[in-house]
């Protein structure tokens, strides 16, 4: 395993891209942390 022992921060990774490369670097040893943050409605004003 070439990440072991090693910890990768993946943001927006709950889908699409994101979530193929925490699959893929858990995949290859490494501990993942997920982060989502979701849109907000309505914009700053």
């Amino acid at each position: 395993m070439k990440l072991a022992n090693k910890i990768a921060v993946v943001t927006g990774s709950s889908k699409g891209i994101g979530a193929a490369i925490a699959m893929r670097l858990a995949a290859e040893g490494a501990s993942v942390i997920v982060n989502y943050l979701p849109h907000q409605q309505g914009g700053r004003g």
